[in-house]
């Protein structure tokens, strides 16, 4: 069956997903989305307008700050972000984590845009820690600390080691920013309000296409001081598009839709995470999930694991992952899991049936532990 159909062919025709939400063509999300704006919404010009003045205001009280901008990336709102602290500091030392998103996915645009230095606090594979922070020696304009730490597996500290990091940069006068793509998702572990956690912060970014499953866009929020001259950054960046309303309008969407279910999706998370750690081919990084992320390691081999999910899809309409990534260990490969809309439809019993699938057509000698 596999070598009468493609690749794509297989994966268009599922209707299930075990990460993320369902999957929508564009046609289904733009008529879902005028369905959810009344006739007298009025579109932005430029940003400006009550449509986007009300969402920055909304989402600034939710997060306990003074102001915010809407942009149409993270990666803009976290530069300028990090910009604007360097010039009020008079330093254009940043620190953060190996695996922050500027270091790997932007490719030096703090530093070739911005003219900033990165330092890079303690492992690639563990947290932050209070230990790493005093080996710092350069004068720092801002600290930057992701929640969750997605490359490690969507890791949290815990609230006092949290406490205890913000409290020494404040200590020292060094401005905090939060990389928040995935704040939203972190409420459960902390079982703290979202200002509560964004108050150990300057500045937060957030997103509103990852749990939330909006179009795009971000917020970058904080004191009105940053986020002013943000604003003109914002169009230095060519960020000030003529019209950011459906971004806003998706956002919004999402928001209302999404954020009250980010207990089920770690409820579902926790108990993902334990149906795969029943499987002896199967690692949990971490085990229990923080949040509604994890990363799945399995051993095998790459190319039949890959084809092997292929199988399941094509059987069973249902997706897994699409492609296993190598991992430094070898024969152990990495899938990121993140629990959405489209999980909360599988039940304990097909995932556990699906992942048995999987591995007797990769042809592993064990399947199950029992």
């Amino acid at each position: 069956m596999l070598k009468e159909t493609t690749k794509e062919e297989i994966l268009a025709g599922c209707t299930r997903y075990l990460t993320g939400h369902v999957r929508k063509t564009p046609h289904q999300a733009l008529i879902e989305l005028a369905a959810s704006v009344s006739d007298n919404v009025k579109t932005d010009f430029y940003g400006q307008g009550k449509l986007t003045e009300d969402f920055e205001r909304h989402i600034a009280d939710l997060l306990g700050k003074e102001s915010a901008a809407f942009m149409p990336s993270g990666t803009m709102a976290q530069q300028i972000a990090l910009g604007l602290w360097a010039e009020r500091s008079h330093s254009n030392h940043v620190a953060f984590h190996p695996t922050c998103h500027l270091e790997i996915h932007e490719h030096k645009g703090y530093q070739l845009l911005h003219g900033l230095h990165g330092i890079l606090l303690g492992n690639p594979n563990r947290l932050i820690t209070l230990d790493d922070l005093k080996r710092v020696r350069e004068p720092l304009a801002a600290l930057l600390i992701e929640l969750p730490q997605r490359e490690i597996g969507g890791v949290l500290p815990g609230w006092d080691e949290l406490v205890e990091l913000t409290s020494w940069a404040r200590e020292r006068n060094i401005p905090l920013h939060m990389d928040g793509a995935r704040l939203w998702e972190c409420k459960p572990f902390y079982q703290q309000e979202y200002r509560e956690i964004a108050g150990l912060f300057d500045s937060v970014y957030v997103s509103f296409y990852k749990g939330l499953g909006g179009l795009a866009g971000a917020v970058l929020a904080g004191p009105d001081a940053i986020i002013q001259p943000a604003r003109t950054w914002q169009r230095r960046h060519g960020g000030n598009l003529i019209h950011l309303y459906p971004y806003i309008l998706s956002a919004k969407q999402g928001l209302s839709q999404r954020l009250e279910r980010m207990q089920a999706y770690h409820d579902k998370a926790l108990e993902l995470a334990n149906i795969l750690s029943e499987f002896p081919q199967i690692t949990i990084v971490p085990n229990p999930p923080h949040t509604n992320m994890m990363h799945v390691y399995m051993r095998g081999d790459q190319e039949r694991l890959d084809e092997a999910a292929l199988y399941v899809a094509a059987e069973s309409k249902t997706l897994l992952f699409h492609d296993v990534t190598p991992s430094p260990v070898p024969e152990l490969y990495k899938v990121e899991f993140s629990v959405g809309d489209a999980t909360l439809e599988l039940s304990d019993d097909e995932i556990r049936s699906l992942f048995q699938m999987l591995f007797e057509h990769a042809g592993s000698e064990e399947v199950t532990s029992d």
